[in-house]
Formats: structure tokens, C-alpha cells, sequence
């Protein structure tokens, strides 16, 4: 299982928010960069970076950050929060993510999501469906689509998408364990699907559950800055 840590950034900084409200804002770190080599010293391959200024303001915001992270570590980035367009993407890329994830996009322009697939290949775009009560939230989290998630992933599948990042919000920081029901329903409708579960995770047996049910990846956030767990007992879960 790929065992994928989160650095979401507000103002330059490394924060981490509860149920993706932005009130309750709490830096952990002062600069990402550090957090991230940190990550890359304990063995960690991969790093989910959220560009939360950015998910805001529809616009990529932090990408200096990116490109830091990016240059001072050979970690596998996943990047999202603010893109909207085809400059954010490809901004993106050339500031050293292997990777973005777009999810309100993927509602609000899915014309274009196909392009950049078409562009870019599947293995490039990862598509965020972050829930409340099953569905889709989007723009930070601060407004509520009305598009159901297991209608958005086949619709997605269909059009070529092969990975995802599922977040049920009510889960996130609050460190009570993962949505189990909800990810074994998504692999259990799409088997193909690269499921990428996030939020909750608050111990090394959430880690175990997931794993055992073939989970391919997963995003840990609070788990780690709040050290419900050391990075040293990551190891053993990291592919």
C-alpha cells in the first residue's frame, strides 16, 4: 500500500484544518520543505501537497512551495487545491509534481479534465472526490455539489480516469478511523479503480484494515504531526 503523507499549506506554512473547516487552522511547521525532507529521510516515497490558499481562491497560490519541495526531494508529488485551468496544470508539472488532483474541477469543467487526460494520460491525473454524506464537496470543501460519488466515479471511469482520492470530510482530522463502509463500497462497485483513501487515519491498526483490503494507497495528515504514530512504524506498510 502506498503510504502517502499529507502537507497542506496555507500562508507558506505546513497546516492541518478539522473537517476542512478553515477556522480551526492549526500550524504544525513553520516551512513544508523541512517537513518533506523529514518525510524523505524515514524512508517515505511519495507526499500529497494541498494548496489550500489556492482551493480557496480558485487559483494556484502556493506554487513557489511546490517547486521547493520539488527541487530539494526526489519524492513522487501529488498536487492539488486551485486548479482551474490549463496554465494551473501545466504550472504544476513544470514546478515538479508527478502528479495533480483535481476534483472541483472535475465537477465544475469536465470537459477539461478529459483534455488534460487526453494530454497528460491517465497514470498524470488523479481525480479528488472528497464527500459529505456522499456528495461531492468541492472548492475546499466549502460548497456541496449535487452529484452523488458513486454516479461521479463511473462517469469518470468511463472517461479513462484510473486513480482516485476519496476524503469523507466528516472523518477528516478528527482522528476516528477511516470511512471502512464507504472505500469497500467504492472497491467493491469498481474494482479497477486505484483507490487512494484520506482522512481519519488515527493508528497503525486503521493502516492494517486498509491494507488488508487491498487499499491502494492511503493519505495520513493529523496522524502524523499530532504523532499518533512515528514515521519509523510506517515502514513495514510502505511499497
Amino acid at each position: 500500500m502506498h503510504i502517502i503523507p499529507a502537507i497542506d499549506i496555507i500562508d507558506g506554512k505546513c497546516v492541518r484544518l478539522t473537517r476542512g473547516d478553515y477556522s480551526t487552522k492549526k500550524e504544525y511547521r513553520g516551512n513544508p520543505v523541512e517537513v518533506a525532507m523529514e518525510f524523505e529521510a524515514a524512508g517515505i516515497k511519495r507526499l500529497h501537497v494541498v494548496d489550500l490558499d489556492g482551493a480557496l481562491k480558485k487559483k494556484i497560490v502556493n506554487l513557489s512551495t511546490l517547486e521547493k519541495i520539488a527541487s530539494k526531494t526526489d519524492l513522487h508529488i501529488d498536487f492539488g487545491g486551485g486548479i482551474q485551468s490549463d496554465q494551473d496544470i501545466r504550472d504544476a508539472f513544470n514546478a515538479g509534481a508527478r502528479q495533480i488532483t483535481g476534483g472541483s474541477i472535475a465537477i465544475k469543467n469536465p470537459a477539461m479534465v478529459e483534455a488534460w487526460l487526453a494530454e497528460f494520460g491517465a497514470e498524470k491525473i488523479i481525480l479528488g472526490a472528497d464527500v459529505k454524506d456522499r456528495m461531492i464537496a468541492v472548492s475546499g470543501w466549502q460548497e456541496n455539489s449535487k452529484v452523488e460519488i458513486f454516479p461521479f466515479l463511473e462517469d469518470y471511469l468511463q472517461k479513462g480516469i484510473k486513480y482516485t482520492i476519496c476524503t469523507d470530510v466528516s472523518k477528516d482530522g478528527v482522528l476516528q478511523g477511516p470511512s471502512f463502509e464507504l472505500y469497500k463500497e467504492i472497491m467493491d462497485a469498481f474494482p479497477t479503480l486505484n483507490l487512494i483513501a484520506s482522512g481519519g487515519v488515527s493508528s497503525i491498526a486503521d493502516l492494517e484494515k486498509l491494507a488488508e483490503a487491498n487499499t491502494y494507497g492511503v493519505i495520513i495528515g493529523k496522524a502524523i504531526y499530532e504523532n499518533a504514530f512515528g514515521l519509523n512504524e510506517l515502514e513495514k506498510f510502505i511499497l
